[in-house]
């Protein structure tokens, strides 16, 4: 076997699950040294096809690789591109080795070959610590019970989901002379709210003195608090403050991006299409997407029909919402009409989110549902598909992941929110109490 650079260092050995969240990932370990498992290639080879960002992500890998490997054979260490960059190689399956995985967990199966590889290269290699990197919790703690250090990916993962940004700020016992100013102009001077500190853009307030209060906003384009006005969006009346901020951002013209987190219950979904109907007269298309996550790890494949048609099930909370806004008038009701016309004529379309690559889209309000099971990569796609005047809402709960490579601090909700706040073409509101029923916040509550 080639041995690795001389000075002492790390190799991180890479599993599949890292490089389909990434396909950067092997240029992201800085001067260390990265060793590919040739089961993780075998495996890549399985996704190389298809349109969801997995299959992107596997094919770009291998063009990767190719590229890096020019002139080289893969056995070789080769150098990684960069200033301060390690090598990397292919580890080629074991023949002998003192610990086989396959026949301590009785299964000989892609982990357990590539458990045995990481293995064989920490018995051969001693002037450097091997690291299993991979965001499979289970190959996580196999490792670790054979004695070989594994971490997580954490490379674009939010430090700390507990103080992530909510948007909103609660300002208590404010000066009632700026709250009636609030009140009587509808604007006041940053200073006189927040005092000498730097505001979020279009971060939210809720400005209070006993019984006085107030709801504004951080204006970046005026540079003032502006004051907040209670809007019904589509017959929807918001029920409390936070939600009475995330109509306010998405009727906003000079926000071009909002995401909303909050459990479920708290109208993320209802509210994102309540105000895009509002406001539809200033867009082309609406479109409504979700992340498709089927359950028991079965593709959509194996439903019947074309795409469309199996998309509808995973769509349904969607439908859910739209049959909810349009149900409250009767069906002779011009409101009624209109939203059946606009499904008709294609106004409102449910879009899949795996055909999104390469498309731009123009004049287009974007809901993204469930924006927690996306990647940061495929949050980024999205985002980078916007043409001119195209408004995206991104909605979600950082809490409730559904995909098994993904938690709270690497989903591409909590990610957006942590990169881009502060931004003035950007919004981001926390939805925090319930208002679906009663029987549902009994449920988050005590269950």
């Amino acid at each position: 076997m080639a041995k690795a650079k001389k000075n002492d260092g790390k190799i991180f050995v890479l599993d599949t699950s890292v490089i389909l969240y990434e396909h950067n990932s092997i240029l992201n370990f800085e001067e260390h040294d990265v060793a590919i498992p040739i089961t993780v290639l075998e495996e890549l080879d399985q996704f190389k096809k298809g349109n969801e960002s997995k299959n992107f992500e596997a094919r770009e890998f291998t063009r990767l690789l190719d590229s890096l490997a020019e002139g080289h054979t893969l056995q070789d260490w080769i150098p990684l591109n960069g200033k301060n960059k390690g090598n990397f190689k292919v580890l080629m399956n074991p023949a002998t080795q003192k610990i086989d995985s396959t026949k301590i967990f009785g299964e000989d199966k892609p982990d357990h070959r590539i458990l045995n590889a990481a293995l064989y290269l920490q018995e051969k290699v001693k002037n450097k610590k091997v690291i299993l990197i991979t965001k499979d919790i289970n190959l996580r703690l196999k490792a670790k019970s054979l004695n070989l250090p594994a971490e997580d990916y954490t490379t674009g993962k939010v430090k700390n989901v507990s103080t992530l940004f909510s948007g909103t700020q609660l300002i208590d016992k404010a000066s009632p002379e700026y709250i009636n100013e609030l009140h009587r102009n509808g604007f006041c001077e940053v200073s006189s709210i927040i005092g000498d500190e730097k505001p979020v853009d279009n971060s939210y307030y809720i400005i209070k003195n006993g019984k006085k209060s107030v709801l504004a906003y951080y204006n970046p384009q005026k540079e003032v608090v502006e004051k907040v006005e209670k809007r019904t969006a589509y017959g929807i009346k918001p029920k409390n403050a936070e939600q009475t901020f995330a109509i306010h951002a998405i009727l906003n013209p000079e926000v071009k991006l909002v995401s909303m987190n909050g459990v479920a219950g708290t109208g993320k979904t209802l509210l994102a299409l309540a105000a895009s109907l509002e406001q539809k007269r200033n867009y082309k298309q609406i479109y409504l997407a979700r992340p498709v996550v089927p359950l028991s790890n079965k593709d959509i494949g194996y439903l019947p029909g074309d795409i469309y048609s199996k998309l509808n099930p995973y769509m349904e909370p969607l439908w859910d919402n739209l049959k909810f806004i349009q149900n409250q008038w009767n069906e002779s009701d011009k409101e009624y009409v209109k939203i059946a016309n606009m499904i008709t004529q294609e106004k409102l379309v449910i879009t899949p989110l795996a055909y999104i690559r390469g498309r731009s889209l123009s004049n287009i309000c974007f809901i993204v549902d469930e924006a927690q099971n996306l990647t940061p990569h495929e949050v980024k796609t999205i985002i980078t598909r916007a043409g001119q005047n195209t408004k995206i809402i991104f909605t979600g709960d950082v809490n409730q992941i559904d995909t098994p490579y993904l938690d709270s601090q690497s989903n591409g909700l909590s990610y957006l929110i942590d990169r881009i706040k502060g931004h003035p073409l950007y919004a981001h509101i926390t939805l925090e109490k319930g208002e679906r029923s009663g029987l549902a916040n009994l449920a988050n509550d005590l269950l």
